[in-house]
């Protein structure tokens, strides 16, 4: 790895819905300095601004397809062009297949750049569908979850007295459908970089703190 934290770094964080990588990734930036990149805040921010690329990503969505992968990459290569040149990185969820670790590779090498660590976080299908089935959403915009932050009233938002939803996507039958989804996509993808020699496995199913400790370790060791 390059300094002692580990600027210059080019770090990819993978995992299954539920197992905590966009919070970790989050910290992981801001505590090292470096910039946390998720594609679909990038997205997201394009469409906001009316860019050039969020325009032609509205076009899809629009018409309710998913965004090309060229697009997507062309987000990225945007995003790493405005930053400056040996600003470490964390990327939250990117790549997801084969062909997007390629073209995120050709993108680095054009900067004269390259992944130096993939950390997979994990965790057991039962714990993730629990995590997420038991989240509650108020129309507030506040998460609860009934098995680890539950309201003080059953199904009622402390803050506003509204009924929490609980969201069709949440719930424990669709879970289950999305993580089988997500493994058989990602599946390759995880054996692409540990066949690289560049992927460290994390365990995701502690506390926020201990998996915490455990991926900065594997990111910075």
């Amino acid at each position: 790895m390059g300094a002692a934290n580990g600027a210059g770094e080019i770090v990819v964080l993978l995992g299954s819905p539920g197992v905590g990588k966009g919070t970790q990734g989050v910290r992981l930036g801001r505590d090292l300095g470096w910039a946390h990149v998720s594609t679909g805040d990038l997205l997201r921010a394009a469409l906001e601004e009316g860019t050039a690329l969020g325009t032609e990503a509205a076009r899809y969505m629009d018409a309710g397809e998913l965004v090309p992968d060229d697009v997507i990459v062309d987000l990225v290569r945007e995003h790493l062009a405005a930053m400056s040149p040996g600003r470490g990185v964390v990327f939250d969820g990117f790549p997801r297949t084969v062909p997007q670790a390629r073209a995120l590779d050709r993108v680095l090498s054009g900067a004269g750049r390259s992944v130096s660590r993939v950390c997979l976080l994990e965790a057991r299908e039962e714990v993730l569908v629990k995590r997420i089935s038991g989240r509650r959403s108020s129309p507030n915009g506040r998460v609860y979850n009934v098995h680890f932050d539950p309201p003080m009233r059953d199904g009622v938002c402390d803050e506003t007295g509204e009924p929490l939803i609980h969201r069709a996507d949440d719930r424990p039958d669709t879970v289950r459908a999305r993580l089988s989804v997500h493994r058989e996509v990602t599946g390759p993808l995880v054996g692409f970089y540990e066949a690289r020699g560049l992927l460290a496995r994390v365990d995701g199913e502690g506390d926020i703190e201990a998996v915490y400790r455990a991926l900065r370790a594997a990111v910075l060791g």
